[in-house]
């Protein structure tokens, strides 16, 4: 008889009891052939028979890396050379849970690092170890349901789920120990961390000059001095370096390739990473993904090799809420802390990286990735593009055409008839600014244009330091808005890609509403209607009925059509205090309204984005006058159209248009310190749909609900970045184990808040009807 060894080339090795009892059987056989100290060699892909390990550790070399190629006579194990006749032996059933979810999540971790088809030298990466270990441990003796890895990872599940304490955490430990003294247990919230952390995926720690100078990293990693302004890389007590080497300041790394791995290993994931071709839109015309927008696609035209496997991966990068204000802020020197990840962007798209797609019959295939875009609030954009927000020329798209005025105290964005044909009968209309328009539009600069104009900007030296990169410079004339040329131009494809920096239509929607509540309500602190706005008339010479004047010792100041009167302010504020929303569909207004139901007070972002595109063009229908009133709406439904999940070219072409003459109007209605830049940046929200595909998936709803959570990790204040990196590795490993959860509520299968089951309420099938019962 011979070996049974076809469990040797299964592939799914986690989930089939065949390749178990297959390899407790060949642990069995090479048991009595280990060396005198306890080692035998290791069979595994990695190893190759050329490394030895105890026969413990063989199980979880062979587990992570699979059975070698070729190795078909066991001659190191057991099995005689030149046998004929072989003999099988029945592997055991025993030592394993058969319906552990931790061997599918197990397998996947370690399908990252192993290579199906690679040969290779032997593994010293050792960290699967204790995993493997906990997941052949009883949790408790006679207890097979479960093994002490899948009890461990539910249990932080859960503390994660429902915001646990660590402390409640370690008090839950302790009475389990205490009321079962033979559990095997970890005995703290901090040991089940240390375990956790071995699914994560991790994250680097790069010293950073106090200066914001350099980065200690690759060539500078062992420098005790700053390359470029010669500041120590410690702190130092009296002159001195303390005992232990304590760095100014620290960057946490997330390298991205390693997480981009996991999510093609993962039999979970790695059907999602390609639908982007299996759920694209078949009508040219209609856009649900960024797939279906001209960048993507101008990018395919662009690179045909990189777009020839669906797998290669196009990447966002958001990084507002990052970037802190104030004296500590990275500043000019963002690109100093972006070198990681732009070192890191390069070697995707050059060399990409062997990965394991679980979803393909094919096993390894070389995934390559780039940077699409950013998504970020305008201070942040500013920041990341080196284009600034201020000043005459702050709209990154009408570059140094950019349509603007300075009026008392600020500079504001008037004059929207340049946008309009030549021969459209408002250019000569004089109760816009008292001026005829003869202004072309603004040009469409291509990336030509704005390469050549980078090749103006000059480089300075990074860095805050007085003496070096915090010696300020005042910019040329031929560097219009440009603070240096950024470091994603570094990236091979960057400079031809049109859309790099999306506006987030959230921010610029939120300070629209911001600003026309503020006026409508007259907002002492909001209102745009202000005494010198009211003075910028008097200086244009238009609209003279809303000057100032004087009466006696007193300066008044008409009342404008566009603001409502005491009585009106008080019924837009009970209209949203008396409306009622289906749960879920946005936060109570009511808690909103100011005692005295003049004004609204603390609106979030969703809170605009819902009065912008369901109240606002309701509740000041009788309010103001139809001009005004069919003005507002019109720009709230432009901004309702916009939000859609499914958006069509054609539509975006018309809005476009139609923009025009809806900002055109505004400029009749409100005085012009009404116009900042988030009313401008409106105009080219259409052209950036068209390119950039629905903005759901091109907005900062996402993140900003993200960094809520990562605030919660914090538990040391005075250290909240470390907080926050540790906090997020654990919460990594745990969303990750818990995608194999089946008898466990988690983020993917909770149910609905109010899902109270379904309730047929025909008995007859033909007119059966599934409906959920609400109230009484």
């Amino acid at each position: 008889m011979t070996i049974d060894k076809s469990w040797t080339t299964i592939r799914r090795r986690g989930s089939s009891n065949e390749f178990w009892n297959g390899l407790q059987h060949f642990l069995q056989m090479a048991k009595p052939f280990v060396n005198d100290r306890g080692f035998i060699k290791c069979p595994c892909r990695r190893c190759l028979n050329n490394a030895s390990h105890q026969l413990e550790d063989l199980e979880s070399h062979i587990f992570r890396n699979g059975f070698m190629f070729g190795y078909n006579q066991w001659i190191h194990h057991g099995e005689p050379a030149t046998a004929n006749a072989r003999t099988t032996v029945a592997g055991p059933s025993g030592g394993i849970h058969e319906r552990d979810e931790m061997f599918d999540m197990l397998d996947d971790i370690i399908s990252e690092d192993a290579d199906e088809d690679a040969v290779g030298g032997p593994s010293s990466n050792d960290q699967y170890d204790d995993l493997f270990a906990a997941l052949r441990s009883e949790l408790y003796p006679g207890v097979s349901s479960f093994s002490s890895l899948n009890f461990l990872v539910k249990l932080m599940h859960l503390k994660v789920l429902n915001k646990w304490t660590n402390k409640s955490f370690d008090e839950l430990l302790k009475l389990l120990k205490l009321a079962f003294p033979k559990i095997d247990l970890v005995e703290s919230h901090y040991e089940a961390k240390k375990l956790m952390t071995k699914m994560g995926l991790g994250y680097s720690s790069i010293h950073v000059c106090k200066n914001d100078c350099a980065l200690f990293w690759k060539e500078n990693s062992l420098k005790d001095t700053c390359p470029v302004c010669s500041e120590s890389r410690w702190k130092l007590q009296s002159g001195k370096r303390s005992g232990k080497n304590v760095p100014h300041k620290v960057l946490r790394y997330f390298p991205v390739g390693p997480r981009l791995k996991r999510l093609f290993a993962t039999s979970k994931t790695a059907k999602l990473m390609r639908w982007h071709i299996t759920g694209k839109s078949k009508d040219n015309d209609v856009m649900r993904h960024p797939v279906d927008g001209k960048s993507w696609q101008e990018f395919d035209k662009r690179h045909p090799q990189f777009a020839g496997d669906v797998r290669n991966v196009r990447l966002g990068l958001a990084a507002d809420g990052l970037l802190i204000h104030g004296p500590q802020s990275p500043g000019k020197d963002m690109d100093v802390f972006l070198r990681p990840l732009i070192d890191e962007l390069k070697e995707l798209w050059v060399h990409g990286l062997d990965t394991r797609d679980a979803a393909s019959e094919n096993g390894v295939f070389r995934m390559r990735a780039t940077l699409l875009w950013t998504v970020n609030d305008f201070p942040a954009r500013s920041s990341l593009s080196r284009w600034s927000g201020q000043g005459y020329r702050a709209c990154p798209t009408c570059n140094e055409d950019t349509p603007s005025m300075r009026v008392i105290g600020k500079t504001t964005y008037f004059g929207y008839r340049r946008f309009l044909p030549t021969n459209h009968h408002w250019r000569s209309n004089l109760q816009f600014d008292g001026r005829t328009e003869r202004k072309r539009p603004p040009r469409r600069f291509s990336t030509t244009d704005i390469l050549e104009q980078l090749r103006r900007v000059k480089t300075g030296i990074p860095g805050k330091h007085p003496n070096y990169g915090g010696v300020k410079r005042k910019r040329g004339d031929e560097e219009l808005n440009w603070k240096k040329k950024s470091i994603f131009y570094e990236l091979p494809y960057w400079a031809t890609i049109e859309l790099k920096h999306n506006l987030d239509v959230m921010h610029i929607e939120k300070n629209v509403c911001d600003s026309l509540l503020g006026t409508l309500l007259a907002d002492p602190h909001k209102s745009k209607d202000t005494d010198n706005a009211r003075r910028d008339l008097a200086k244009l010479g238009i609209r003279h009925e809303l000057h100032l004047f004087e009466d006696g010792n007193k300066l008044m100041k008409p009342a404008a059509d566009y603001t409502f009167s005491e009585a009106n302010q008080r019924k837009f504020c009970r209209f949203i205090r008396s409306v009622k929303f289906p749960d879920g569909f946005a936060s109570n207004m009511s808690k909103n309204v100011a005692q005295n139901e003049s004004r609204l007070l603390g609106l979030k972002s969703h809170d605009c984005h819902v009065i912008m595109q369901k109240l606002l063009p309701v509740g000041c229908r009788s309010l103001v006058n139809k001009n005004i009133w069919s003005t507002i709406v019109e720009l709230c439904t432009f901004f309702k159209q916009l939000c859609a999940s499914t958006v069509n070219v054609s539509d975006m072409v018309e809005a476009q248009n139609q923009l025009v003459l809806i900002l055109c109007k505004l400029e009749r209605i409100f005085p012009p310190a009404f116009f900042d830049i988030m009313i401008h940046l409106v105009l080219h929200l259409p052209k950036e749909a068209i390119l950039g595909g629905p903005v759901h998936m091109r907005w900062m709803y996402p993140f900003e609900r993200y960094l809520k959570r990562l605030k919660d990790y914090v538990r040391n204040v005075a250290k909240p970045e470390g907080s926050i990196a540790e906090g997020y590795v654990v919460d990594e490993a745990l969303t990750f184990c818990s995608r194999y959860f089946d008898d466990v509520e988690t983020r993917f299968n909770r149910p609905d808040r109010n899902d109270d089951g379904i309730h047929p309420t025909r008995q007859l099938s033909v007119f059966e009807s599934q409906c959920k019962p609400l109230g009484k």
